[in-house]
């Protein structure tokens, strides 16, 4: 009988290591590029999205066409979110790119909320309370960032903070070379 408890203790002891390993691992990545074939060179879809409650302007797959810009998924529940919020501040003020939020399935008023405590370094927002677009887009979770080409095709995707390394090593180039005239 006893080695009958160790074991039924043992187990969920187990499972519960292995888990905080992976989750450790992912946090310490400091997010992860995905670049697989389903998200490079895709069309933006079809999109208007709700202003944030307060807002007049929402956002729009046309607001973004014309330009080289990035979305940037976020929500006010997320921890993460907070972390990244300064250098998106900054590269509003700092840098020539547009950048876009979509507020993804968080509570009305929220974002909102979030943005008047914290800044608001979106050109647009749009609200994503259903998370429907962000199935479209494939979000996995918050934030997550999607550099879009002038014609409207998602041309990158970043998941986990932006940080300056990210910014300076990979964003800022591929945004140069998207500029560049061909």
């Amino acid at each position: 009988m006893a080695g009958g408890i160790r074991k039924s203790v043992l187990i969920p002891v187990a499972v519960f290591v292995l888990i905080g390993g992976v989750l450790l691992a992912v946090a310490s990545s400091g997010g992860r590029d995905v670049a697989g074939e389903g998200y490079l060179d895709r069309p933006l879809p079809e999109f208007a999205q709700p202003p944030l409650i307060g807002d007049e302007r929402g956002l729009a797959a046309s607001d973004i066409r014309g330009e080289v810009a990035l979305i940037n998924v976020f929500a006010s529940w997320c921890a993460v979110c907070l972390s990244e919020h300064p250098m998106l501040m900054r590269l509003a003020e700092e840098e020539e790119v547009a950048l876009y939020g979509l507020n993804w399935r968080d509570r009305p008023g929220a974002g909102r909320r979030f943005l008047d405590r914290h800044g608001d370094p979106y050109v647009a927002t749009g609200e994503d309370a259903a998370g429907r677009l962000g199935a479209q887009l494939a979000v996995t979770g918050v934030p997550e960032t999607y550099l879009v080409d002038a014609e409207g095709r998602i041309r990158y995707r970043h998941v986990g903070a932006l940080t300056e390394r990210v910014w300076q090593e990979v964003l800022r180039p591929l945004i140069r070379d998207l500029e560049r005239p061909s």
